[in-house]
């Protein structure tokens, strides 16, 4: 793995903090060239370089890439991560809502996509891996607008996956349960008692705890690994057991 990496370049959505940010200095750490997407740079600057891109915008997924250019005719490996969450059943939601977290969860993905093909197909080690969630399997209260994003982007992963087989694109996604990240830390803020939220969260994962950003980086990372020349259109759960284990407490 040390060595899997080395000359390649990774774009990163949502690389500022959380998933994005493990990922990056992971990559980094094994060699890779790492161009970090987000609004702002947060932490990149440790593993990469910043590139500011709104996902959710076509003239700024259009000007990252064109910035991109400036310095690479080749993406080896792209990790859609950026995303926004949601709180709610379908009758909280508002059409706005609605169109905000598809716009940026689903069409955002897509946008940037679309932008990195064309440097993928250059590559001999094209991979693309996307940051789904378990609620695109499962359902969980009050997850409704989220749930239908995650769930659009597990579709597109696997539509992608078979797209771009014969001209040897792998494409594929990671499906993570609770993570410890900065977006959870400002969920609990909300909550009437973030101890006791905080708790049934860890809770209701069978290993007890919620999954680190750090984990789900070193799932990502071997989907985009290059040795892993076969494995393409699969979906990787990262989620403490949560798909397949039900334990009694």
């Amino acid at each position: 793995m040390s060595t899997s990496f080395q000359g390649l370049t990774a774009v990163i959505t949502g690389a500022g903090s959380g998933i994005g940010l493990a990922v990056a200095k992971k990559l980094k750490s094994y060699g890779a060239t790492v161009i970090g997407l987000d609004l702002a740079p947060g932490g990149i600057g440790e593993a990469g370089t910043w590139v500011k891109c709104d996902i959710g915008s076509d003239q700024s997924v259009s000007e990252a890439f064109a910035e991109i250019a400036k310095t690479h005719s080749t993406i080896d490996i792209l990790i859609n991560n950026a995303g926004v969450g949601s709180q709610g059943t379908v009758e909280d939601a508002t059409t706005e809502e609605w169109n905000e977290v598809l716009n940026i969860n689903v069409i955002g993905t897509s946008r940037v996509c679309a932008a990195a093909i064309p440097f993928l197909r250059t590559s001999s080690s094209a991979a693309i891996v996307n940051t789904c969630s378990m609620v695109a399997s499962f359902g969980f209260p009050r997850r409704a607008v989220y749930s239908a994003s995650k769930g659009a982007i597990l579709a597109l992963t696997l539509a992608m996956a078979v797209d771009y087989l014969k001209e040897k694109v792998r494409v594929n996604c990671v499906n993570p349960g609770t993570t410890d990240t900065p977006w959870i830390d400002r969920l609990m803020l909300q909550a009437q008692d973030p101890t006791k939220e905080r708790a049934a969260l860890e809770a209701r994962q069978p290993i007890g705890r919620l999954v680190s950003a750090e984990e789900v980086a070193n799932a990502i990372v071997y989907l985009a690994n290059p040795e892993q020349g076969s494995t393409t259109g699969t979906v990787l759960a990262v989620d403490g057991g949560l798909h397949s284990l039900h334990v009694s407490r």
